[in-house]
């Protein structure tokens, strides 16, 4: 009965042994497939997996037959995901200071697994790590997991938040606060995960650092419509929200005129996007108009660029300019 039962297993592990033992340098014949079959207990002829692998094409895996019949072998070509595409998640996850360090070797083994063993082997020998400093925050998967359940469900979070602080001794501590929010979205930027949320206390949106997250907990409340705190009616567009806000401040979104050296153009379209309207200025500058919340962050990006970015407008931004650059001169 076991032969049996295995035998109905055969195109399963036919189709693992294509995905984890092959790819576009390495081929397997037909004999060494029944070979590995073997060594799984399922008993297979040639014949049998020539037939097989016809299955598996009709099915829609890309297996590629190079040389002859006698000579040649077999690989997987199109996978769900391509090497260089695989290397793009890995570094990603590599990059990202919100997960732990124990969950990225997790999530990057996962994701080497859509590779071929022997690409998978190059490929991990080839990821560039940086030591950055990783979250100890283990439960950042099912925080981000169950707090999403809360957003598809329309209900508040009861969250606990820990904030670091300076103690009279002069060392860093940890001071937790705890928050109900009505929860909306996950952005990331600038390396951090965020949570967009409303605290129930005020009118306006907040953005909690997901891995200072401590505890959570999902209430039977139902969460505030975000077009009661935000200029959002109809859906919440994260992509808008996270364009207009710089390092995570909140603050108002504003019509933003800049006045830029010609060199910074690439600069202000990375922060900003396309949708910016570009004007020339003379032959050295030009002028830069975006819609953007006028915020500590939006100055203090700003400041980096010295006499090389000019705020014409709003007054209010010029004015925070203004004071950071004062206080930094006061420092000197």
């Amino acid at each position: 009965m076991a032969g049996v039962k295995n035998s109905k297993l055969k195109l399963l592990y036919l189709a693992e042994i294509f995905e984890q033992k092959t790819d576009e340098t390495h081929y397997i014949s037909a004999t060494q497939l029944c070979d590995e079959l073997g060594k799984l207990g399922i008993p297979a002829e040639r014949k049998s997996i020539y037939k097989d692998i016809d299955v598996l094409r009709e099915y829609g895996y890309d297996i590629i037959h190079t040389g002859s019949r006698n000579g040649g072998g077999y690989f997987l070509g199109e996978r769900k995901f391509q090497l260089a595409e695989i290397r793009l998640l890995t570094d990603a996850v590599q990059a990202a200071n919100f997960i732990s360090q124990k969950k990225t070797n997790e999530l990057v083994e996962k994701i080497e697994s859509f590779a071929g063993e022997k690409q998978a082997k190059i490929l991990h020998s080839q990821v560039y790590v940086d030591n950055r400093p990783k979250t100890k925050n283990e439960d950042i998967y099912h925080i981000i997991h169950n707090i999403n359940e809360a957003i598809t469900n329309g209900v508040k979070v009861t969250i606990t938040y820990s904030r670091r602080k300076i103690t009279d001794e002069f060392k860093t501590a940890s001071e937790e606060k705890t928050y109900t929010v009505s929860p909306y979205a996950f952005i990331w930027s600038d390396d951090h995960y965020y949570l967009v949320c409303n605290n129930e206390k005020y009118d306006n949106l907040m953005q909690l650092r997901v891995e200072k997250i401590k505890k959570y907990k999902i209430t039977n409340s139902p969460a505030r419509h975000f077009s009661e705190v935000s200029n959002y009616k109809h859906y919440f567009d994260s992509a808008d929200y996270a364009s207009k806000l710089f390092n995570m401040y909140s603050g108002e979104p504003k019509p933003v005129e800049l006045a830029c050296n010609n060199d910074l153009l690439e600069p202000m379209l990375d922060r900003f996007g396309d949708r910016v309207r570009i004007q020339k200025l003379d032959e050295d500058h030009f002028i830069l108009r975006t819609n953007a919340a006028v915020s500590d962050g939006l100055a203090a990006w700003v400041v980096q660029f010295g006499g090389r970015v000019k705020v014409r407008m709003p007054n209010d931004l010029i004015y925070m300019v203004k004071k950071k650059a004062e206080e930094i001169l006061a420092n000197y």
